[in-house]
């Protein structure tokens, strides 16, 4: 063991690990052979960095786990069991136990799905998909409301009152034309 000119204690391993222990004796780094890097701080956490990834994985003394990769994505998992993922781009998702998961473009779109087969996505434009297990619906901002069925089947109806029915190959079933005018 050697002490360094700042207090930090040095020892050295025969296998080629490096063990610091910080001057206030509450932190300590460990360098191991592989040039993997392992501390823990005066404040509980620790931080695990992997030499051949970049990936630096922390563990706060809440329980909170942050993997960091060399892309830039960043993953969290709470105690709570929810977990958020960070993507370089500026996308972010988050995941709760139940299964829900919220995310969230940089452009603006959103999407929420509840885990169960329905979820809705917004769009900076103002369209919104609703999606169910037995259809999917694109609602516009004019009013327009076009509905997809698990069967194929398709019902648009217009924001002028028209509504057009196609079969799953495409094929118009109804078309009530031109604007329906009120009476």
């Amino acid at each position: 063991q050697t002490v360094l000119p700042d207090g930090t204690k040095l020892v050295l391993y025969p296998n080629g690990n490096r063990k610091e222990i910080w001057p206030d004796g509450k932190g300590t780094q460990v360098v191991y052979y592989n040039g993997d890097i392992k501390q823990k701080l005066a404040d509980g956490s620790v931080i695990y960095t992997y030499a051949d990834s970049g990936t630096k994985h922390t563990t706060k003394p809440d329980g909170t786990d942050i993997l960091e990769f060399s892309s830039g994505q960043i993953e969290t998992t709470y105690p709570d069991g929810r977990s958020q993922v960070e993507y370089p781009g500026g996308a972010q998702k988050m995941k709760y136990p139940d299964g829900r998961e919220d995310s969230q473009l940089p452009d603006g779109t959103k999407l929420w799905t509840d885990g169960k087969g329905h979820g809705v996505m917004t769009f900076p434009s103002g369209i919104r998909e609703i999606y169910t297990p037995i259809c999917k619906r694109r609602e516009y901002p004019d009013g327009t409301v076009k509905t997809v069925y698990e069967d194929g089947r398709s019902e648009t109806r217009y924001a002028n009152g028209r509504i057009r029915v196609k079969d799953k190959s495409g094929q118009i079933i109804t078309d009530t034309g031109e604007a329906q005018t009120p009476k």
